[in-house]
């Protein structure tokens, strides 16, 4: 891999650098597509016909997150199924169970996600390392598998009568959710890594395509609640629709290597060699080191990528701090001021509405628009400071209608226009902006690391999501 020098930039195979006396402007046409890559002399960079690679790696985003939606947005299903009932699954919360404790009783399988998410974070971090001894069709298609094969025993299970055997069921059911958190993030981060050679448009679909998995889920949960009568139709249409999505999945992967432009940008680099303390390539007029092409591929120095991403990691790990610890904690507590008055909207739909829906909503356009428009750039100091400025959510949400509450009486903001307000503010932040410093880190470095780099920006959005949902329960505590 060469590094070619033109007026004010370098360019690589995988991105344009701004030398220091470049422009504001030029850093940021540095990040559009066309300048993300060079191709060798006689080489011609292929255009996405139809839109082809974008359509499928925002399939692949939404296969990614909607799936595990599913799976827990069918609460009523699962209070059904965990609570010793034997008897027509209408939709009210059974007594009497002595697995579930009253009020939230899907409680334990968030505590089981949670729980999960942290051994994605040791998956995430061990996933950089695997890459390179791993094929990546291998990870990918192995996890779609796993994953396929979790709800095709879940779908099967929902018509069959468990309560002879509920605290089995629970086991299994526990079980099938910690498989199904590590092989959606091994799915995710390698398919986001794989995205870190193609230009950026790309790690934008992949990643809107997970916010409209959300906001399908969402959607599917609003009209469950409006029309179902049988829990177990409910979860059958939703476990379903995963083992569709899954085995689409499956189907567009497998297509995506005859698709001219993605062969183009799948085809193999030669690693650069550099030791730890090096600056990274691009830094430098003079190009890199490398070693004639082998079946062998070292492993990608971690050291060099975290030095190179922390700004943008930094920026990751505090966007899904502020956003987990009110997400959906906080938010989901949040009352109408008019929930007496008995109509649906502000009892039944009130939650469903201002929180799922409109924040998932919310997040897929604030992703969607960085198709159009990418500011800040990557290292500019504005980036972080809009980051810094989103702390200031979290009191907006505790003086809002939050119930029940022991130690903050004070009630804020008297109108159920102000929750509805912070919670399109709060994802469409987050959308934005996560999805800005996401789509960065692969292209601030060189194409060879790329893959590896993708791998690591998941990590740091675990390592924010895990410590967010920590410390929100302690925030509810103090409330």
């Amino acid at each position: 891999m060469a590094i070619i020098s033109e007026d004010d930039f370098h360019h690589s195979s995988n991105s344009t650098y701004r030398t220091a006396g470049s422009s504001l402007q030029a850093d940021q046409e540095a990040l559009l597509e066309k300048q993300l890559d060079r191709p060798p002399p006689g080489l011609q960079r292929p255009k996405d016909r139809f839109h082809g690679a974008y359509i499928i790696f925002f399939s692949l985003g939404i296969g990614s997150l909607l799936p595990w939606n599913f799976f827990i947005t069918a609460r009523e299903y699962w209070i059904f199924k965990l609570s010793n009932c034997s008897g027509p699954a209408t939709g009210e919360e059974p007594k009497g169970s002595d697995i579930l404790p009253k009020g939230d009783l899907s409680e334990p399988l968030r505590r089981e996600g949670r729980t999960s998410s942290e051994g994605e974070r040791e998956n995430a971090d061990k996933e950089g390392e695997e890459s390179t001894v791993v094929p990546i069709h291998v990870r990918v298609l192995a996890s779609l598998t796993v994953m396929l094969a979790i709800f095709v025993v879940m779908t099967v299970l929902v018509k069959v009568d468990t309560s002879s055997w509920t605290h089995s069921f629970f086991a299994v059911t526990i079980i099938c959710m910690a498989i199904l958190s590590g092989t959606s993030i091994i799915f995710s981060s390698s398919v986001f890594g794989m995205t870190g050679s193609f230009p950026m448009r790309n790690s934008q679909a992949l990643i809107s395509g997970g916010a409209m998995g959300g906001t399908v889920s969402a959607v599917a949960s609003l009209l469950d609640l409006a029309a179902s009568s049988d829990v177990t139709d409910s979860a059958l249409a939703f476990f379903l629709t995963a083992d569709v999505f899954l085995a689409l999945c499956v189907g567009l992967y497998l297509l995506l290597p005859r698709l001219e432009y993605a062969r183009y940008y799948m085809r193999p680099v030669w690693p650069a060699v550099f030791s730890g303390d090096e600056q990274m390539p691009q830094d430098s007029a003079n190009p890199p080191l490398v070693v004639p092409g082998s079946s062998d591929s070292p492993t990608p120095p971690l050291r060099p990528i975290l030095k190179k991403t922390a700004g943008l990691g930094f920026c990751i790990i505090y966007l899904l701090f502020i956003t987990s610890l009110i997400f959906p904690a906080i938010s989901t507590n949040i009352e109408s001021l008019n929930k007496g008055s008995g109509s649906p909207w502000t009892t039944k739909f009130f939650v469903p509405l201002t929180t799922f829906l409109l924040y998932n909503f919310a997040d897929l356009c604030g992703r969607q628009i960085t198709a159009w428009i990418q500011v800040p750039g990557p290292k500019s100091k504005v980036l972080p400071g809009l980051v810094l400025l989103r702390t200031g959510l979290v009191p907006l949400f505790i003086f809002c209608n939050y119930q029940p509450r022991v130690h903050l009486q004070t009630v804020v903001f008297q109108s159920d226009v102000y929750p509805v307000l912070f919670t399109s503010l709060l994802g469409l932040s987050n959308g934005y902006l996560s999805t800005l410093a996401l789509i960065y880190g692969p292209k601030i470095v060189p194409r060879e690391l790329a893959e590896a780099t993708g791998v690591v920006m998941t990590f740091y959005l675990c390592l924010g999501l895990v410590l967010g949902s920590a410390c929100s329960t302690l925030l509810v505590h103090l409330i």
